[in-house]
């Protein structure tokens, strides 16, 4: 529970934009094979569809989700925040 000192110094952080990412997952690939893409291709990751995806500000990791769809937009539904960040 934040206390209201704690509440007054967080107000004037609140609106500070942060940059907020998702990593569905990653692969190692030699230069050469990434000079050879081309549109169409496949790029396999190292992430199974079913794993959780992670959820970064700023490059750090906050919390664990899932991708789902909204409309025609993907989102991120929060499954888990990480140890440390609630």
């Amino acid at each position: 529970m934040v206390n209201s000192v704690d509440e007054s110094k967080l107000s004037t952080v609140l609106d500070v934009r942060v940059h907020l990412s998702v990593k569905l997952g990653f692969c190692q690939m030699a230069m050469r094979d990434v000079l050879e893409l081309q549109p169409g291709a496949v790029v396999q990751l190292t992430q199974r569809a079913e794993d959780p995806v992670g959820l970064y500000i700023n490059d750090k990791l906050i919390a664990l989700g899932e991708v789902v769809v909204v409309e025609d937009r993907f989102a991120i539904k929060v499954s888990s925040m990480v140890e440390g960040c609630d």
